[in-house]
């Protein structure tokens, strides 16, 4: 079995951060609410799953408000190393028995380490006064009796500190962010040193495991997947097939809403990678169930309702289908269970709402536990080329909600056109990798243009482009001058209809990556 770290969540904006910083390791771990936590520390849960260490996140409460997460850290077994971070930290030593009072002031930023005790496993090759980042409005001003003070910054006296006699740790600072400058070699202590983790959570190692599973559980039933020609289920695929070869039938659905060429093209690349695919032209199902809807949501359930009937009607054309396989990666399973509750549904577009049941299908979910840069090394590891791995997110509705407004095959075709020359000037430029996901909004509105000597009246379109690490934020590209410039020359001298370009510079949060 996986030796795994236990995160537990309280609602921090870093908890995602902090798994992926364990994951870089080679050390697998789970992410669960703090309202589970009484169900995975008791000694025998944590042996017998092989649990190696538990981490507590930070949290936007403070420990002393009546609302806080609260659960009961005393039921901690002393056998299992814990490290709490921020708050993690500051409601280990309310709960026995030190004190946590507001701070003087916000504490945010950098902060100089001063290390007290240098031979500390968990601060072996940090250097002294070296900067940690602070974020919190709490500051720890006494210790329970039986905890040793580690460390502290000018302005904080207990900025770390261990539980005697125990291997439980706490840092009020954020070792998880670049901003520490050493916060990745004390997160390597508590792992590598402290939880002795062997590393040997790799690419190669996640495939053999899976592979192993899927052929158990499946055994000889075929499994149908619907494809989109995103990495996450051309990844589920593969490596899928490599579990059980021609019992998958993978089914690519041409809405009619994807980029220009996109559906022949990517259809090609897949048969190359030896998949059992049909491809199925529905653009006519699509582009009815649009007609005279503007509203965003209402296009987006015509959309998914579109494609269940296909994908209904196509998979009842197959035998012996028993299974469901789907591309839910681990920010989609984290939604799902997060502090604040249940979500209501996950992301359209990663797991279809209804198919299971309508099916009658058992659902497979290979990438289940992946995060999205941790599929892409799945799939080079797997062989899968990097025209398809690199590709830039895609929604799942497709070009329906980068058309504001009533969708039409008129403004599609006007769209895909658009979308092209922006995609492929930023491949031909060099910019395409730099970017992690661009794209053409058609905006609903005119506006008055001259073309020779004549006066035009047509359509405006916005340029979308944002960096990102993982989608949750973004920020707009600053793209060369002289690219947009000639990006926009070219879509206005060649798509008929478009007499107006402008480039969109918002970031996320406020705005989203999508305009809908």
């Amino acid at each position: 079995m996986e030796e795994t770290i236990i995160i537990f969540d309280f609602g921090s904006q870093y908890t995602q951060l902090i798994a992926r910083r364990v994951r870089e390791q080679n050390i697998y771990c789970e992410i669960y609410p703090f309202n589970k936590f009484s169900d995975f520390v008791s000694e025998k849960y944590l042996s017998t799953n092989n649990i190696k260490g538990i981490i507590l996140s930070g949290s936007p409460f403070s420990v002393n408000d009546a609302n806080s997460p609260q659960p009961n850290l005393k039921l901690l077994p002393t056998t299992v190393p814990v490290l709490g971070i921020c708050y993690g930290a500051q409601l280990l030593v309310h709960q026995f028995g030190g004190k946590v009072s507001p701070s003087k002031y916000r504490e945010y930023g950098r902060a100089e380490l001063v290390i007290e005790q240098n031979e500390n496993n968990l601060f072996a090759n940090v250097e002294q006064n070296s900067h940690v980042w602070m974020s919190h409005g709490d500051s720890i001003v006494q210790l329970p009796e039986n905890f040793a003070p580690l460390a502290k910054t000018k302005d904080i006296p207990f900025a770390s500190f261990q539980m005697r006699d125990t291997q439980i740790f706490g840092l009020q600072f954020h070792p998880e962010v670049t901003h520490s400058d050493y916060g990745s070699n004390m997160l390597s202590n508590f792992l590598n040193t402290i939880c002795l983790c062997n590393n040997s959570w790799t690419s190669a190692s996640f495939i053999n495991q899976t592979v192993s599973e899927l052929k158990q559980k499946i055994g000889n039933d075929n499994v149908v997947l619907g494809l989109s020609g995103g990495v996450d289920s051309t990844v589920a695929a593969v490596l899928l097939h490599r579990a059980i070869g021609k019992n998958l039938y993978c089914i690519f659905v041409d809405n009619g809403l994807l980029r220009k060429n996109e559906f022949e093209h990517v259809l090609e690349t897949y048969k190359t990678l030896g998949l059992n695919i049909k491809g199925v032209d529905a653009k006519t199902d699509f582009y009815n169930s649009l007609k005279n809807l503007s509203d965003p949501e209402l296009k987006r359930k015509a959309i998914g309702k579109t494609f269940i009937d296909v994908f209904d009607r196509e998979a009842k054309l197959l035998s012996n289908v028993k299974w469901l396989a789907q591309g839910t990666i681990y920010p989609d399973v984290i939604e799902s269970i997060s502090v604040n509750g249940p979500s209501v549904t996950i992301k359209s577009h990663h797991n279809v709402g209804g198919l299971p049941d309508k099916m009658d299908l058992k659902v497979v979910e290979p990438l289940r536990v992946l995060f999205k840069d941790e599929v892409r090394r799945i799939g080079k590891e797997l062989g899968i080329p990097e025209e398809l791995l690199g590709r830039h997110p895609f929604p799942g509705p497709g070009l329906a909600i980068r058309i504001l407004g009533e969708v039409t095959e008129e403004k599609i075709k006007i769209l895909q056109d658009a979308d092209e020359i922006f995609i492929t000037t930023l491949i031909n430029e060099n910019l395409y990798n730099q970017v992690w996901q661009a794209g053409v909004i058609f905006l609903p509105v005119q506006s008055v243009g001259v073309m020779g000597d004549e006066r035009t009246y047509e359509n405006a379109v916005a340029l979308r482009a944002v960096v990102s690490n993982d989608g949750m934020t973004a920020d707009w590209c600053k793209l060369p001058y002289d690219v947009l410039g000639k990006i926009s020359n070219e879509i206005i001298n060649k798509v008929k209809g478009i007499n107006r370009v402008v480039y969109d510079i918002s970031s996320k949060p406020p705005a989203t990556i999508e305009w809908e």
